[in-house]
């Protein structure tokens, strides 16, 4: 194995260079909460339950100890098991809700209780709605008076999280002691929808094993540097700008709970009453998507505020250019920004930077996760490729999920018998071990003979001052078969011109690459985790509808 980059050329693999994490033994009853909650208790974490803060509402200033947290959810597991005495182990709850202070309380109560937990997206249509019911069958659901009218009627009905009822549970006192199953590691903890940006929505099996695997790994990483540097960690605070049915945003509820840490939640996500939070209660980091580091890059809002306390942004959800992460430090020079890579397929984890020295690394996604290994395979042979080389990204390892539910064909053909999940991403790790993700293999745009990235040219795009937003997708040509077209949100007071930007990206990239066409709109569609839904701009084009989505 190469240790510059963990890449063996006779299987022709790539390994973590991480230091390998014992994970606890897979015989061993163990539910991800249980393990949770071990580390908050642990002498490395370090915190007083009843003095340290789990939640902060910024909406209404209110605050939630840890100990309030613990008894939260011990009671809404009491009052369930009261309540709903056919609800039972591998039974599935569906959570249709805004942002709440509520969402952790019930999270945790349900994965106690060995109940599948499956959060969607509260502002799908009915008709998603209804399938994803049919994909993931649940007993019983949770979401609020304006989201349940999406509901059909299920076997043990529906609790409003914004109910007189719902409160009750969560204060109740526990007047029987909670009747906790014995759960297996390799028991399903969730059912999480991908995004469907390529297709149909899927709901992705993950057990509490695939949780525990990725939560050891981040602990890990955590403590043993702070243990290297021989300091105690002042109580981080991170403030929560990510859906929590996403599963960035679901693994990091799970991830604070267990390093003892402080969140600080917002009911409508609103830029400027993000900046207000971090000034307000001084907060160290922000897991993002990549939207987000371009507005703070780029909006002069983000200078009206003190941000001094900010240390840290974890970004993921989708690729985040260079020329946006050098401007980001240029005008945050002490704050650090940690590009990582993950699916819902792999947990949320996949690949990640560690430290000063790897968030340097700007374009990357950071180097393979502990514990994982990752093929880089040529799409058209089959072949498998060594460093350097572009390809179809593999990845196999512990937090891997069960599968797609209730679609064993979708499951077969993402899933091999080995393990490895086929990702349908084209990548390339470096001379370092470092992944470099070029784009979605089914959104590559075939110009003649050649294949254009659309990420490549969306960095280039967002790099121009005058731009604040930028895709680009494929575009019917009779001659090439398909030209790249870029939709352009323009920065406030610009006019920047159609001749401008091509002749800007021009200059950049050889002539197959060049961008052919232009629109102007007032935002790019995305999904909560940023991806942009390149979809309905392909629609759009080609519906020929005037340029205003």
């Amino acid at each position: 194995m190469d240790p510059r980059n963990g890449y063996c050329p006779q299987t022709k693999t790539f390994h973590s260079l991480r230091q390998p994490v014992p994970l606890p033994p897979l015989t061993e009853p163990l539910s991800i909460i249980q393990y949770t909650l071990s580390l908050l208790n642990s002498p490395t974490t370090g915190i007083n339950v009843n003095a340290t803060t789990f939640l902060i509402d910024a909406t209404t200033g209110h605050r939630l100890s840890y100990a309030d947290f613990l008894q939260k959810i011990q009671s809404l597991a009491s009052s369930l098991q009261t309540r709903f005495p056919s609800l039972s182990k591998n039974d599935v709850a569906f959570v249709l809700s805004p942002p709440s202070p509520h969402i952790p309380i019930v999270y945790f109560a349900l994965l106690s209780l060995g109940i599948v937990v499956s959060p969607a997206n509260p502002l799908s249509s009915t008709a998603e709605v209804s399938h994803m019911i049919q994909l993931c069958k649940p007993a019983i659901a949770f979401a609020t008076s304006s989201t349940a009218v999406k509901l059909p009627s299920l076997p043990l009905g529906t609790i409003l999280l914004d109910s007189p009822e719902f409160l009750a549970m969560i204060q109740a006192p526990v007047s029987a002691p909670v009747s906790y199953p014995i759960i297996h590691q390799s028991d399903s903890a969730a059912i999480l929808y991908s995004s469907g940006t390529t297709g149909k929505v899927k709901g992705v099996e993950l057990t509490h094993r695939n949780l525990i695997a990725l939560i050891t790994g981040l602990y890990y990483n955590k403590f043993n540097n702070a243990a290297d540097e021989g300091e105690k960690a002042e109580q981080e605070v991170s403030f929560m700008t990510l859906p929590m049915f996403h599963v960035f945003g679901f693994f990091m509820l799970i991830r604070l709970a267990a390093f003892g840490e402080t969140v600080v939640i917002i009911e409508r996500f609103d830029f400027e009453k993000m900046l207000e939070a971090v000034e307000k209660y001084r907060v160290t980091y922000i897991p993002v998507s990549p939207p987000l580091v371009v507005a703070m890059a780029k909006s002069d809002l983000a200078l009206k505020y003190d941000l001094s306390s900010l240390k840290l942004l974890a970004c993921g959800g989708a690729p985040l250019g260079k020329e946006v992460a050098e401007r980001f430090k240029s005008r945050f020079p002490n704050v650090m920004i940690i590009q990582g890579y993950g699916l819902t397929e792999t947990t949320g984890g996949a690949t990640g930077m560690s430290g000063p020295e790897e968030s340097d690394r700007y374009g990357s996604a950071g180097r393979l996760a502990v514990n994982a290994e990752a093929k880089i395979v040529d799409p058209d042979s089959g072949e498998t490729l060594p460093p350097g080389q572009r390809g179809e990204l593999w990845i196999r390892g512990p937090t891997i999920m069960k599968g797609y539910v209730g679609d064993k064909q979708a499951t077969s053909a993402t899933l091999d018998s080995e393990g490895w999940l086929k990702t349908g991403d084209l990548c390339y790790f470096d001379a370092d071990g470092f992944l470099y993700v070029v784009d979605r293999l089914k959104e590559l745009i075939k110009y003649k003979a050649y294949q254009v990235p659309p990420a490549e040219l969306e960095h280039l795009l967002q790099s121009i001052p005058d731009v604040a937003d930028a895709a680009v997708i494929p575009y019917p040509d009779e001659e090439a078969g398909e030209i790249p077209m870029a939709y352009i949100v323009r920065r406030p007071g610009s006019t920047i011109s159609e001749s401008q930007i091509i002749d800007a990206i021009a200059k950049q990239v050889a002539p197959y690459k060049k961008i052919r066409r232009v629109a102007f709109i007032n935002a790019i569609p995305k999904s909560p985790a940023g991806k942009i839904l390149r979809r309905e701009l392909v629609n759009h084009a080609s519906s020929g509808a005037s340029a205003r989505l």
